[in-house]
């Protein structure tokens, strides 16, 4: 790779890297929210909602089309961070009383 390709290489890393920051402070407000809807369960089988799941990725397909994006890509980047969550909710569940 020629110096001026990793020159280009290193300042598209640096962006990611500051993309990755943010994206970091969105996961962290995403959690919070899954902590507060977390709180309102009652039952440990209301953790998963399949309706919702399909809703979020139908409308996550819909704006990924809508703006360029290619859905396979967001597919799969919301399918894990649904399941990621419901595996933190069944770890963290609590009965209630």
């Amino acid at each position: 790779m020629s110096p001026l390709k990793k020159e280009k290489l290193s300042k598209i890393r640096k962006e990611l890297d500051k993309l990755d920051d943010s994206l970091i402070k969105i996961i962290k407000r995403r959690t919070n929210l899954v902590k507060r809807v977390l709180a309102l369960k009652e039952r440990k089988n209301q953790i998963v909602d399949q309706k919702r799941i399909s809703l979020i990725l139908k409308n996550i397909k819909k704006k990924s089309l809508k703006n360029n994006i290619d859905p396979k890509i967001t597919n799969k980047i919301w399918k894990n961070m649904i399941y990621a969550y419901i595996d933190f909710e069944r770890r963290n569940f609590t009965k209630k009383r």
